[in-house]
């Protein structure tokens, strides 16, 4: 056998795991596998934070429906037509005659 065939014979059978310098092949093992498990448990924290991210931007769409249909409904009160009829139950009705305008001149001070 060619030493290719033998070098990846060996390393399926796991001849790498138990011989002589093994131990520099286990730390490298446990520090990928240390790695890894770090890698996805960051990308479990990232997964969170976008669904976080997406409910928020779900109740931030809400909220300015809600704040539109408020602002119309207040424009709608505050209408001059809207306060007549409201102050008509009391008995406060538009005046017959129109307001007039004051005009104050100043005077020159000598």
């Amino acid at each position: 056998m060619s030493r290719i065939k033998q070098g990846i014979y060996n390393a399926l059978k796991g001849k790498f795991l138990v011989s002589k310098d093994a131990f520099k092949n286990w730390r490298i093992i446990i520090f990928v596998v240390a790695l890894l498990m770090f890698m996805i448990s960051r990308a479990h924290v990232t997964d969170k934070k976008v669904l976080r991210i997406a409910q928020l931007n779900n109740e931030i769409r809400e909220l300015k429906a809600e704040f539109v249909d408020t602002r119309t409904k207040v424009m709608r009160l505050e209408l001059e037509s809207a306060v007549q009829k409201k102050v008509a139950v009391r008995g406060l009705l538009p005046s017959n005659n129109p307001p007039k305008k004051i005009k104050v001149i100043p005077r020159k001070t000598e």
